[in-house]
């Protein structure tokens, strides 16, 4: 039997659409049976079936109706009052319309709500955050994934939980659309610091300030730029808690978070590097205490001006995720690891030489850093480049394999771009506060005493080891002899990261 349909739908407008829609059903469909149970495809697969082809699936579903009341529109443009259209079961073409329309709106509902699930999803995925915007994104996405971070999805951080802030993310992810697509964005991407979710709402889900941190053993291999690439160990004993369990955040670095206290600051900076006023309070006595900046102390008057923001978790971890180590921290790393040879005579002096260069993109990098460990060699070493060139050419390819997961030329992101405030040697981090010079209206001055977070359990070279007993805390030595400079100088005045 033939399958009549209303006159109204016999019009090219809405052919042209329900050809288009049903099209971009099937292929949703297929697309969908590839990448769920077949495993296949990627970012931008996802991107395909759950974005682009549904938009084009309702683009063409629109047009029916379009075409249709063109078409009726035409058809009773004789009569003085145009005419909604009627339906009417007992005429067979209204029938079958009416029956098209329920199933085909059933099955159009019903793969719209699947759809709509697993988009949900998919823009919520890792994969979509990383990799759809590969280039944007690359350095963020690559350090993300060697961090302590790389099996929490991108959303639990920078979106969490809540509706409010899940339509924030998506507006602000409209803009960051628009803009890769016309390519007007920042190399590098700025740090949105101002806008963040407060730390409390996403980092406490699972770091809990009640919960106690114990302190913790670290011990760092460093090797010196010289002709052996001497190396120098270091142990630390991290003060992260209070030494007895029963004293919780009485004592150590997260003393700052202790439920008790609030600790409040000013910076008069955009990245929060200088911090010129600090407000103390006890909670449970209501005891107070403002420190200022002796050198650059702020007026009264000042104070308005400023955002007074309460100390939390991003204000020390500001780099949880997306930490771009400096050359002298991945080179040592790759010494260690093996991946660049230590026995391979002034390699960290060159690699630091090397990576003190600026570089337009990755492949202009790689060639520099082969070519010119190859010819370093060839002219100083002539013996090794001739018995032991595997060596040579494994320092090459350990020098590029860390500066692919650290330096991003094409984006201009690397160590020195985004400050990360943990630590004090390439970045001021605790001596914006802890610097001998934040003194309060009683005399009260926040030391510049490193053992306040930490003690030295270990230094020195594998042959001159110094080790301290149980009980006892080494004064530090500078590997190079620098006499007493450094109790006077801030690390960052020397070391940019190209140094131990």
């Amino acid at each position: 039997m033939k399958l009549k349909l209303p006159p109204s739908t016999q019009n090219w407008v809405s052919l042209i659409g329900a050809t288009i829609a049903v099209i971009a059903f099937f292929m949703i469909v297929f697309l969908f049976v590839v990448s769920t149970f077949l495993g296949q495809g990627g970012s931008y697969l996802g991107l395909v079936v759950y974005m682009i082809l549904p938009a084009i699936l309702i683009f063409g579903l629109i047009l029916i109706p379009i075409g249709m009341y063109i078409k009726n529109k035409k058809m009773v443009a004789g009569e003085k009052v145009t005419k909604w259209p009627t339906i009417d079961l007992n005429i067979q073409t209204h029938r079958n319309a009416a029956i098209i329309f329920a199933v085909g709106t059933s099955i159009f509902l019903l793969a719209s709500a699947v759809g709509s699930y697993e988009m949900f999803h998919y823009t919520e995925s890792t994969e979509f955050c990383g990799e759809l915007c590969h280039a944007v994104m690359k350095p963020e996405f690559v350090a993300y994934q060697n961090s302590p971070h790389a099996r929490v999805a991108c959303v639990e951080c920078h979106v969490g939980e809540g509706a409010d802030w899940f339509v924030k993310s998506k507006m602000s992810g409209l803009y960051q659309v628009y803009a890769v697509t016309v390519d007007n964005y920042p190399r590098q991407i700025p740090t949105p610091i101002q806008n963040l979710r407060p730390a409390r709402e996403t980092c406490e889900r699972c770091h809990w300030p009640e919960k106690f941190y114990a302190r913790k053993l670290k011990y760092q291999r460093h090797y010196l730029s010289d002709e052996n690439n001497t190396e120098w160990d270091i142990g630390l004993t991290m003060k992260i808690g209070a030494p007895i369990s029963a004293l919780g955040l009485q004592e150590g670095i997260h003393w700052h978070i202790n439920p008790k206290v609030e600790v409040e600051y000013i910076s008069t900076d955009d990245d929060r590097m200088v911090i010129p006023w600090i407000r103390y309070k006890n909670l449970e006595t209501g005891e107070e205490s403002i420190f200022q900046d002796a050198d650059d102390p702020l007026d009264p008057a000042e104070l308005s001006k400023y955002e007074i923001r309460k100390m939390d978790c991003m204000d020390c971890h500001n780099r949880p995720s997306h930490n771009y180590k400096p050359p002298a921290f991945f080179i040592d790393n790759a010494i260690t690891a093996g991946d660049i040879p230590k026995d391979l005579p002034e390699i960290k002096m060159l690699a630091m030489e090397i990576l003190a260069e600026d570089f337009g993109t990755t492949d202009s990098a790689f060639a520099f850093i082969d070519s010119t460990v190859t010819a370093y060699y060839n002219e100083n070493y002539p013996d090794i480049a001739e018995s032991d060139p595997g060596s040579i050419s494994q320092a090459v390819e350990g020098i590029q394999s860390a500066f692919s997961i650290n330096i991003f030329p094409e984006m201009k992101v690397k160590w020195s771009v985004y400050p990360n405030q943990i630590g004090h040697v390439e970045f001021d981090g605790c001596f914006r506060c802890h610097d001998d010079n934040h003194i309060s209206d009683k005399g009260e001055v926040i030391p510049r005493d490193c053992n306040q977070c930490h003690s030295i359990s270990a230094q020195g070279s594998p042959d001159s080891l110094q080790v301290a007993s149980f009980d006892e805390v080494l004064e530090f030595k500078h590997p190079v002899d620098i006499g007493e400079a450094w109790k006077e100088m801030k690390c960052t005045e020397c070391h940019t990261g190209l140094n131990p």
